[in-house]
């Protein structure tokens, strides 16, 4: 896979993007964050890495083992099961969490229909953020929920 991974940015900035105008929340932040506490929204930044994927490249293939989730900072994304278009993927949305925490498996292919940026999380950082931000993986949890419903 073609995917760039960058780890230039400090905590701090991931934090200050977690903020940003590029977020769909009323205040600016991505939705999923939204009104975190401080010291948990310092913890999920910290933890995040950057990755760029360019048009045509998945984000996800379905069946395949995931590792890690992803929330979109720019681009858009295509969505399908079993080749079958299912929507698009935002700025602000949520993509991979289903494989991280629970099933293990992809339940559906996403390809970038732009150049995307997103921020990722691994397994490993989940597992982590569990221990130092309960409320931010709660919350990724919720997202899963409803990509279920």
């Amino acid at each position: 896979m073609n995917r760039t991974f960058h780890q230039t940015a400090t905590g701090g900035q991931r934090a200050a993007r977690l903020w940003s105008a590029r977020g769909r929340g009323a205040s600016g932040e991505h939705v999923v964050f939204a009104g975190l506490p401080e010291v948990e929204l310092a913890a999920v930044a910290a933890s995040a890495t950057e990755v760029e994927f360019a048009e045509g490249q998945p984000l996800t293939t379905e069946g395949d083992l995931g590792h890690a989730l992803y929330i979109v900072e720019s681009g858009s994304a295509a969505v399908s099961l079993g080749g079958e278009p299912l929507g698009e993927v935002a700025p602000g949305d949520v993509v991979g969490e289903v494989a991280v925490l629970a099933s293990g498996r992809r339940t559906a292919s996403v390809v970038a229909t732009t150049p995307v940026r997103a921020l990722a999380w691994f397994k490993r950082d989940v597992w982590e953020l569990e221990r130092t931000a309960p409320e931010a993986v709660r919350r990724l949890r919720a997202a899963l929920d409803g990509h279920r419903a």
